[in-house]
């Protein structure tokens, strides 16, 4: 399935049933279901799987995670809320992103392969052992731009996927701007680690390595999961 912006002509009614493990205040609970309902029309029937990125407003840099399946027309939470960090610069609007602003792309976009330095890991989606010869490229004049790269590579700039820190221990690739890829509209969105609670990145989405354990040990491809992003102020307006 590659799907990076989806456009349903068909328009539902979403119900959003909040279980058990749902968030503590009303507040919260409304805010998710009126998110939900407002971006219903760009999450096509065939996805079972949604992890849900969002803040109050566009430049703040940390953010909510909360991840929901769906059972017949029924959304209910399975983790969450788990605090995530975001672009230092906090959410650009859908289509607005470009390459070095620092921001994390709003709008909805499939989950794809994961790289991680583990020989295994506990999760179904598919993933590469990664090496010092991968790459991800963001030089905007390459023919290889915001693609994997695994040797040598004519680009002048690129993200190494074997860093000397943990936070690509587990990189899992967010589909964003793959295809079509337009250049200078950004590159490398990955959901991988951070080291602290107030960490930030270049456009990414981060969190904890023992919340991503718990996603991944979740995430399931022939349940075709996406990760929808933005800010509260976005969200409630217009479907991304």
């Amino acid at each position: 399935m590659k799907i990076r912006r989806f456009h349903i002509l068909t328009f539902f009614t979403l119900t959003v049933f909040i279980v058990s493990c749902s968030p503590g205040s009303k507040k919260e609970k409304l805010v998710i279901k009126n998110i939900l309902e407002v971006q219903a029309p760009v999450i096509p029937d065939s996805v079972k799987q949604l992890v849900l990125v969002y803040n109050e407003t566009l430049k703040d840099q940390q953010a909510k995670l909360f991840t929901f399946q769906k059972d017949k027309e029924e959304w209910s939470i399975v983790h969450g809320p788990v605090q995530a960090g975001i672009g230092e610069n906090g959410f650009a609007k859908h289509g607005e992103k470009v390459e070095g602003d620092g921001k994390s792309p709003g709008g909805v976009y499939e989950l794809g392969h994961l790289f991680t330095y583990e020989e295994s890991v506990n999760t179904r989606m598919p993933f590469t052992r990664s090496t010092p010869e991968d790459k991800w490229i963001d030089d905007t004049e390459s023919p290889d731009y915001n693609q994997h790269v695994r040797g040598e590579t004519s680009a002048k700039s690129y993200e190494n996927l074997k860093l000397k820190s943990d936070h690509y221990k587990y990189c899992l690739v967010i589909e964003y701007n793959t295809n079509p890829i337009v250049k200078g509209k950004g590159s490398a969105i990955f959901f991988h680690l951070r080291d602290s609670e107030s960490g930030t990145t270049a456009g990414c989405v981060a969190i904890s390595e023992t919340e991503m354990l718990k996603v991944l040990k979740w995430l399931d491809p022939d349940k075709h999961p996406v990760i929808l992003m933005g800010s509260m102020e976005v969200l409630f307006e217009n479907p991304q």
